[in-house]
């Protein structure tokens, strides 16, 4: 039988996100790259660890996403760290531009993967950043749920 679920390669993924934001507002966004950098991540290397989504204008664009050069293209490659636009509807860019700029959230890269059309997509969304003692409550609950399952296993 057939999965229902898209087949979707990921690419990077940026882990430490939900340690250092609460993340509210899910949107799938493509991106604007070049020929080299496509191939760059087809190879399955990038990282989005230290990456954003700043305004730029009426745009919205990814700043410091790593996209290492491609080593066969030669002359004829990218900046590695270079402003690339995402592509969203008129409507998402400015209820993002919104949210940015009223109530001082921001924009966090989430996951950089290949969907089943084999293009690039980024989840981005908007975010809070947490405070120490959050992140420590947040640490401090899920210690407590591991210690729960083990001790939920171990009783039957």
């Amino acid at each position: 039988m057939a999965s229902d679920k898209p087949k979707m390669k990921v690419l990077a993924e940026n882990r430490r996100a939900k340690f250092d934001y609460f993340l509210e507002d899910y949107t799938e966004a493509g991106i604007a790259l070049l020929g080299t950098e496509i191939k760059a991540l087809r190879d399955g290397r990038a990282n989005i660890a230290e990456s954003y989504a700043a305004v730029e204008g009426r745009e919205i664009v990814l700043v410091n996403a790593d996209i290492p050069p491609y080593k066969q293209a030669n002359r004829f490659n990218h900046e590695p760290r270079r402003h690339r636009k995402l592509l969203l509807h008129r409507k998402q860019i400015d209820k993002f531009i919104g949210a940015v700029q009223r109530d001082g959230q921001t924009i966090i890269p989430v996951r950089l993967y290949l969907n089943e059309a084999g293009k690039a997509k980024i989840e981005i969304a908007l975010a809070k950043g947490k405070k120490l003692h959050d992140k420590r409550q947040a640490s401090a609950d899920r210690d407590w749920q591991r210690d729960k399952a083990r001790l939920m296993k171990e009783r039957g």
